[in-house]
């Protein structure tokens, strides 16, 4: 007999089987935007986020413990110019190159938290199924963001967000708990504090105590399939309480242990059968025993917790009051999201950065973070902001809870210009704005190489292993230039060399010794002379009769960098 695979279900769009060819970037540090303590690992990036997260693949993929989100909402005002369908799919495409790429930089035990509304919360969640398995969906939170009615609310006024969360490997991914608060504590009155001694000479009283549920579900889980398939389960069983009753589970329950452990935490007082001893037996949950564990989080997040729109737009306000970020997250927010995901030292990932709060929020909790942001307000909002963290003058937002005072730094990151541009000819050709590092740099990159110039060996640029090496050059290369390296080479080394030119006489010269042509060797690979892939699309259909909208995109980064002296005339430029 033959059984009938289920037919995959995928959420279909407009355009969604053309994905971008993204060209692995180089980053350029800008030091005079550079702040603070120079050992930092801290990253501000400038530029388009899916580039970004491109650029960092070679050297991120699977070291993100921590990826907390908020793209924009396709609230409508992003597309005004597309009719509702094109904005759809516009978005989902977005979302989806980014999220292909968010994965890979996770961590095995990693989560994504991604803040939006109800507006494409559903059709996220089926698009985040697709990318890191249904099987890895944690939990759907909803955040309060309002405390009071929207009077103008033509419906229903819209009070919370939706925080959608994923592990890399929810199998293995496991939350951290919240910080124990009064509040918390509160509810264990109950105490079996006593003086005298029991007939074994021991005392247990353990203080303060809760009673907690003794029964367990056999509707669900491995123990409900079990009882489902046998009719059988261990935990079903009478229990004689103190004054004589007997007692068996409620329906479609058993109880939460074994017979035999039940029978050793009665004697233990860890079970209240009530003042009478003729209650339904509770399990004591000592609060004596709970320090340091912390307080499972609910999916429910109040604004009292955690903040709310309003308490967002007062944090932005104290670094930008003239032009406040418009739809800013609250820190109290994102510091539960770091809280649950990540540990002292782990790494944070924010690749929409807006006005830097989740980069703000990993520096005061002591992880180790990188924002990725487009737009100007990478320059008007997040660096003013994470300055004033690193100062220690910030101390609005979580600063008090944390006992923030500052320290630390980060350093500021352009995306390198497109490697590869058309001459007025329309042929590819390497850019000019590429000096001999840069260059070197980027056809690491491109062939997977980690750049590592070697210090005495000028024709190590990079090293993929212990023994396979990579040498850029615009010079031309001859015979003997190949022959001198050789003669330098061990036996068991292997070494690229990427050059614009060599001789016939060079190609297959030595068996561990490959050369390639740039750009010819690049071509087809990705797309090169694209520097947004943001929101703002262009080449979509249009009335006619109505004029262009032209996007903004951002200005091209302006590399600097000095040129390798070891390198020396092996560059066209210093020649």
């Amino acid at each position: 007999m033959t059984t009938m695979s289920k037919p995959k279900l995928e959420l279909t769009w407009i355009g969604k089987d053309k994905q971008p060819q993204l060209e692995p970037r180089i980053l350029i540090e800008d030091a005079g935007k550079s702040y603070g303590d120079r050992k930092a690992e801290n990253m501000l990036i400038h530029g388009d986020n899916l580039l970004g997260l491109k650029a960092l693949e070679q050297d991120f993929a699977g070291k993100i413990k921590c990826e907390f989100i908020d793209p924009p909402y396709n609230t409508g005002s992003a597309f005004e110019h597309y009719d509702d369908g094109v904005e759809h799919s516009l978005w989902l495409s977005l979302m989806r190159d980014r999220l292909v790429l968010l994965r890979k930089l996770l961590s095995n035990d990693g989560s994504l938290w991604i803040t939006i509304d109800d507006t494409e919360c559903h059709y996220l969640k089926v698009l985040c199924d697709e990318v890191f398995g249904r099987q890895n969906f944690v939990a759907n939170c909803v955040w309060q963001k309002k405390s009071s009615p929207q009077p103008n609310a033509v419906w229903l006024s819209d009070s919370h967000d939706h925080i959608l969360v994923y592990a890399k490997n929810k199998s293995i991914w496991r939350p951290g708990r919240l910080e124990r608060t009064e509040e918390h504590n509160s509810i264990y009155k109950h105490s079996d504090e006593w003086d005298g001694l029991d007939k074994h000479g021991k005392n247990y009283g353990r203080g303060p105590w809760f009673p907690g549920d003794a029964t367990a579900s056999l509707r669900g889980g491995q123990r409900g399939a079990q009882f489902a398939r046998t009719g059988h389960s261990a935990n079903l069983y009478e229990i004689t309480t103190p004054s004589n009753r007997r007692i068996s589970p409620p329906a479609g329950t058993c109880w939460r242990f074994s017979r035999e452990r039940m029978e050793e935490m009665i004697a233990d007082h860890r079970i209240t059968f009530g003042k009478a001893g003729n209650n339904r037996p509770c399990v004591k949950r000592f609060l004596s025993e709970l320090e340091g564990k912390g307080v499972v989080a609910m999916t429910v997040w109040h604004y009292e917790d955690v903040g709310e729109n309003r308490v967002a737009a007062q944090e932005v306000k104290a670094f930008n009051p003239d032009n406040p970020f418009a739809t800013p997250k609250p820190e109290g927010l994102v510091h539960r999201a770091v809280m649950l995901a990540s540990s002292p030292g782990d790494w944070v990932l924010d690749s929409f950065g807006g006005s830097g709060t989740t980069g703000a929020v990993a520096h005061k909790m002591g992880r180790r973070w990188i924002m990725v942001e487009l737009g100007d307000h990478c320059e008007t909002h997040c660096l003013p902001r994470l300055k004033k963290v690193c100062d220690g003058t910030d101390q609005g937002g979580i600063s008090e809870a944390v006992d923030w005072k500052g320290g630390g730094g980060f350093k500021y990151y352009e995306l390198a210009p497109s490697l590869l541009k058309k001459d007025k000819y329309g042929n590819w050709v390497i850019s000019e704005e590429y000096n001999a590092n840069m260059l070197a740099a980027a056809m690491a990159k491109h062939e997977g190489f980690k750049y590592s110039p070697d210090a005495e060996v000028y024709w190590k640029h990079g090293k993929s292993s212990e023994k396979d090496y990579i040498f850029t050059t615009t010079a031309f290369v001859q015979a003997a230039f190949i022959d001198r390296i050789h003669e330098e080479m061990a036996k068991d080394e292997h070494l690229l060399i990427c050059c614009k030119k060599f001789s016939t006489a060079c190609k297959g010269r030595y068996p561990n010794i490959e050369i390639k042509k740039i750009p010819a060797m690049l071509l087809g690979r990705c797309e090169f002379g694209r520097d947004d892939y943001s929101l703002n699309i262009v080449n979509m259909p249009h009335d006619p009769d109505e004029p262009d909208f032209v996007p903004v995109g951002p200005p091209k980064a302006k590399a600097k960098a000095k040129d390798n002296p070891a390198q020396g005339d092996l560059f066209e430029e210093n020649a």
